[in-house]
């Protein structure tokens, strides 16, 4: 499928009435059509991978364009220039999860972005590095812990910041760290006792959130404890 395909068929499933509701959700209804994930996973199959295509769906400018182009780029042919271009652009929180789930998870470059991410005062470029920790969490099976032990640093360090799209994040890449092995799930659960002795509402509710779900029966037992 070219571009024009593409979006016509965006156009096509046009739906106001979730456009309308997307604010409740938080997520930013500017140049948005409305069409679910179900959908664009759909349209992403159909059009199969396409480098091209997906650098044009981008600039598009269209907000279902944009969570397709993740769906539908090769990973091996994102370059570090592209997702610097692409984080810039985030303005919406499903946006940036949904790329980084689908596509900058999925390159090599992906923990050194997350890291560089972490420190960056940009709300959504902030929040994107944590959520790709997430994802590297849980999508990246072979990689040793002490990637994750790298991780848990960058939590502890900015989990002061008050900003909400960024604490969730936060607290998303603690609690899924916490949830990969027995061996850093006690390590994230002592990473949460020192946040939560910070000077901080966020940090308290970050803490206070993970140590609720890192401490729970059911996952310790998943773990094997």
């Amino acid at each position: 499928m070219d571009l024009n395909e593409v979006l016509d068929t965006l156009r096509a499933l046009y739906r106001p009435e979730n456009v309308k509701g997307m604010a409740r959700y938080g997520i930013n209804p500017h140049n948005a059509l409305g069409v679910s994930i179900p959908n664009l996973r759909r349209l992403a199959r159909q059009s199969g991978k396409d480098h091209a295509l997906a650098l044009e769906l981008w600039d598009s400018g269209i907000h279902e364009a944009r969570i397709l182009a993740g769906m539908v780029d090769d990973p091996g042919l994102v370059t570090s220039k592209q997702t610097d271009s692409w984080v810039k652009d985030f303005d919406s929180w499903d946006v940036c999860d949904q790329v980084c789930l689908n596509l900058f998870s999925k390159t090599s470059i992906a923990f050194d972005k997350a890291l560089e991410w972490s420190v960056r005062p940009e709300e959504f470029v902030k929040r994107a590095g944590f959520a790709l920790m997430a994802c590297l969490t849980v999508g990246d099976k072979q990689a040793p812990d002490e990637r994750f032990e790298v991780f848990m640093r960058a939590i502890e360090r900015e989990s002061g910041d008050e900003r909400n799209y960024v604490k969730k994040a936060v607290n998303w890449a603690l609690r899924q760290i916490g949830k990969r092995n027995r061996r850093l799930n006690k390590l994230a659960v002592e990473a949460a006792e020192r946040i939560r002795k910070q000077d901080s509402k966020s940090a308290l509710w970050i803490a206070s959130d993970a140590l609720r779900e890192l401490t729970d029966e059911k996952i310790l037992a998943r773990l094997k404890y």
